[in-house]
């Protein structure tokens, strides 16, 4: 078996589907622990603080503590106290996303011209209120950027559009590209990852089960990857990709019996 010095394990479609656990969700995360490896927890998903996540993990019978845990809404916020501190802005996003905001010191406002940040994100409340006051505030200059940009969350019923569509809806109406997008695969959440496990890129494995996001974030950066087929990619999808993980695993399991 080859043991990687950190794991870096996606959440929705990995860990877990509709908040139950999958298959040897647990039984994997004692192993490497075992033999003396780190795990963080990346998840996309911004309508959950990492705070709530891993109370979440806790619930579900997994032993994480916060520091194990990031989310694309966390790394916004970092990213937007180091550059823009004290900010006016506008996230189209539900309550953890407001209340992370608020509680980072930026201000939250609906006067498109003092919105200097809209924010797109998953949002299962939005609007056409909600989508005006991002049309405005985007063509009174504001920055247009994104938690994260997965076109759908996995169910056990199919998905959830995710913020991709509500990215998808401001671009629409605005002709404006969003500017930057903070969760997987971009530098800023690798980085964050990398920093948790305090593990070289080369000496590290990223395991989930979204070519776009997770696979992709893990050659971007110069990682090997395993991709799961538990969520949200089915051979016949990853066949036509031009997205190639090291590894393709049937479960959480199967990375006990990765060769070297």
């Amino acid at each position: 078996m080859h043991h990687y010095a950190g794991y870096i394990f996606d959440l929705d479609g990995t860990i877990y589907l509709d908040n139950q656990l999958l298959p040897g969700a647990e039984r994997i995360l004692s192993s490497l622990r075992s033999a003396g490896s780190r795990v963080v927890f990346v998840s996309n998903n911004p309508t959950f603080t990492r705070g709530q996540m891993m109370e979440n993990l806790i619930r579900l019978g997994m032993d994480v503590g916060l520091h194990e845990v990031i989310n694309s809404s966390y790394v916004l916020v970092d990213y937007l106290l180091q550059q823009a501190r004290g900010a006016v802005v506008y996230p189209v996003g539900e309550a953890s996303l407001h209340n992370e905001l608020q509680t980072a010191g930026f201000e939250i406002s609906e006067d498109p011209k003092r919105i200097q940040f809209v924010i797109a994100s998953f949002d299962r409340t939005f609007d056409y209120h909600k989508l005006q006051i991002s049309f405005d505030a985007i063509r009174h200059g504001a920055h247009f950027i994104a938690t994260n940009s997965d076109r759908y969350c996995p169910t056990l019923q199919g998905g959830q559009p995710d913020a991709a569509a509500i990215i998808a809806a401001i671009e629409g109406c605005t002709e404006v590209k969003v500017e930057l997008v903070l969760g997987k695969p971009s530098t800023y959440m690798v980085r964050t990852a990398l920093k948790a496990l305090d593990t070289n890129p080369q000496n590290s494995l990223v395991v989930g089960d979204r070519l776009e996001t997770d696979i992709q974030m893990g050659i971007n950066a110069g990682m090997e990857t395993a991709l799961v087929l538990t969520g949200a990619t089915h051979l016949a999808q990853l066949s036509c990709s031009s997205i190639k993980p090291t590894y393709v695993i049937n479960s959480l399991m199967d990375l006990l019996t990765l060769s070297d």
